[in-house]
């Protein structure tokens, strides 16, 4: 459909690329489709966005967009009959932050022998892969998200050969392990990078550069363009200046990715999990983002790679080359693809990819990582149920509230920690419940918390650094400054895994790579492995139900209440479940809520009320 200034917003939302981009303009305002849905502002022409916004959007931001609708390719195959059944779609994954889950050779720095020696723990919680976060060698500039050797391992984290014990360890536990691929750049210290600075003329076309930067910004505050003198050009970093962006234009390139991915996969691994992989392809020519539509999805120069125009074609090539010959699994890390783009992406016979994370549940509508605000639980629910109801049954969504790039869901949710059980409990039944495969994140089912980091010399995380000295420099004063970085830093999920209530939590013999959360004396692995009412025990419980019944992974969701203070779903197949969680640390009085004892619940003593941030299973007959 040709889109101009003249088309309605109602028929603009009925494209793939229409209904996602529209709908993250309005998820930045604060703001959801149901403005367009369910009101005639449906009836405006896209140019009434201008008003609609408030302002925000100008007639270069409208013109821009128009643009951008009309260069995405909306090809959807259509809908499958059925859900097809796989086995990734029934596991449940477990990721490991290889630096800070558990330190083998007390040098404080988690290894690959360290999580070999915690597989039989990983396995007892009912985990069937393991998604393991990059362990190539690297200067760690990103933690390890700059590869210098695909191929190598940092050393700091073992050798190869730990890396082949890893994977035959974890089938003998019949566990699959998915490796972190980071295809969209690599190290300024790779060996391509290095000759393209020598002036090879092959390798210089590996990356993407500029004689004069474009106005695109990096994810880690500043430009994303960085200047070599060597080469008198600048070259593009998305993200930290030392990540240099790979030109997935050239063939060659594209080459190299693929047998770097057939080395890992020949070596045993079961798939991957591919960082920013909807990044790779740029627009022709990377020209200028625009700014106002940059300052509320806060990235210049988004709308012209965060779904390029030959991603879809790229995936194609990379499961043709590599996943489909071995069976592989991928998920894929695709930030700004909402719900109908990601369809193209995802859908059982499009041959791209597995699944794929959406994160718009992570913060609420409107707000980000770094904004000082009172996150509110019930206005992530209706992204999570979007994703159970629309998303079709020829793709399959991801489910997970924390990971490696994000404070911990508990703690947003949650600051004071007065309802710290009943709080992991429930988000944990939400994981194990609704539809979709569940991601654990290390220390969830413990329950870790983010760290109360006193000054900036605690923290670790290249991005958080890069934003403060940003913020410094922006006229906040201290105090808020440091509140931004406390409310939104990486390093509360990077802190190490509490194993014990000993000195350094039984991560490491030695003083850790980054600070130790001073909880950990009372939330630890060993202390909740012999409470059975723990978040440990929950977890295990929710899990080995999920296992038991195939109508918790494989059975219609259905909604019956959702609301700022209860959220009640079904999910039936030759089995009936009733879900009721409440969202609020108060009381409430449910007609919902049945008269039977619930086959699970985070609390153990019945009540006729729904006791604060409640949350429990019924079988129905």
């Amino acid at each position: 459909m040709e889109i101009t200034r003249k088309t309605r917003l109602k028929d603009v939302i009925k494209t793939p690329s229409g209904h996602d981009i529209i709908a993250r303009l309005l998820y930045s305002l604060g703001m959801d489709l149901d403005v367009i849905r369910k009101t005639p502002l449906g009836l405006l022409k896209i140019g009434s966005l201008k008003s609609l916004s408030m302002g925000k959007l100008n007639d270069r931001s409208i013109d821009a967009l128009i643009a951008l609708l009309g260069s995405l390719n909306d090809e959807e195959a259509s809908e499958s009959e059925g859900i097809n059944e796989t086995w990734w779609k029934e596991a449940v994954f477990y990721q490991v932050y290889p630096r800070s889950f558990k330190d083998s050779n007390s040098d404080g720095i988690g290894d690959i022998p360290g999580i070999i020696e915690k597989l039989d723990y990983i396995r007892s919680l009912g985990v069937d892969a393991i998604w393991c976060s990059p362990f190539f060698d690297s200067p760690n500039a990103d933690n390890g998200y700059d590869i210098r050797d695909y191929r190598e391992i940092m050393p700091e984290f073992g050798t190869l050969d730990d890396v082949k014990r890893l994977i035959s360890e974890c089938h003998i536990r019949g566990m699959k392990l998915i490796i972190d691929l980071v295809m969209n750049h690599t190290s300024d210290e790779h060996e391509w990078f290095r000759k393209a600075l020598a002036g090879d003329p092959q390798y210089m076309d590996y990356y993407m550069w500029k004689d004069t930067p474009n106005n695109w910004t990096s994810f880690f505050a500043g430009s994303a363009w960085r200047y070599f003198s060597e080469t008198d050009k600048y070259a593009l970093h998305l993200f930290a200046d030392k990540q240099i962006d790979l030109n997935w234009d050239n063939p060659q390139v594209r080459k190299e990715m693929y047998d770097i991915a057939n080395f890992w996969l020949d070596l045993g691994a079961d798939g991957f999990r591919l960082d920013v992989v909807s990044f790779i392809s740029k627009k022709e020519g990377l020209p200028d983002g625009d700014p106002t539509i940059g300052k509320l999805i806060s990235f210049t120069g988004i709308e012209h790679y965060f779904h390029g125009p030959h991603l879809d074609e790229y995936l194609r090539e990379f499961n043709r080359e590599c996943l489909a010959p071995h069976g592989a699994y991928t998920v894929g890390e695709c930030p700004g693809n909402g719900i109908m783009m990601s369809r193209m992406i995802t859908g059982n016979d499009r041959e791209e990819l597995s699944q794929l994370f959406s994160f718009d549940h992570i913060d609420n509508p409107g707000k980000k990582r770094f904004d000082l605000y009172d996150f509110d639980p019930s206005k992530m629910i209706p992204e999570l149920v979007r994703w159970q109801t629309e998303y079709s049954d020829r793709c399959w969504p991801t489910l997970f509230f924390d990971n490696h790039d994000n404070p911990r869901m508990c703690s947003k949710i949650d600051p004071s920690g007065h309802y710290h059980g009943a709080v992991n409990k429930m988000l944990a039944m939400m994981l194990f419940t609704m539809r979709g495969t569940p991601y654990i994140y290390q220390g969830s089912e413990i329950g870790m918390t983010n760290c109360q980091f006193s000054d900036i010399s605690e923290f670790r995380d290249i991005e958080t650094l890069n934003v403060f000295e940003e913020m410094t420099g922006s006229g906040l004063s201290d105090s808020d400054v440091m509140k931004r970085i406390l409310a939104g830093s990486r390093d509360h999920a990077r802190i190490p895994m509490q194993w014990n209530s000993s000195e350094n939590a039984g991560f490491s013999d030695t003083a850790p790579w980054i600070k130790v959360n001073p909880n950990h004396t009372s939330i630890n692995v060993h202390d909740e492995e012999l409470d059975t009412d723990s978040i440990l025990n929950y977890y295990r419980k929710l899990i080995a139900l999920r296992k038991q019944h195939k109508t918790l992974v494989y059975g219609s969701f259905k909604k019956l209440r959702s609301s700022k203070k209860i959220l009640a779903y079904e999910r039936a197949d030759d089995e009936r479940f009733l879900i009721i969680i409440n969202l609020t640390p108060n009381e409430i009085r449910s007609s919902l809520k049945p008269l039977s004892r619930p086959l699970i619940s985070n609390y153990s003593q019945p009540s006729r009320k729904l006791m604060p941030y409640e949350a429990s299973v019924y079988m129905i007959s």
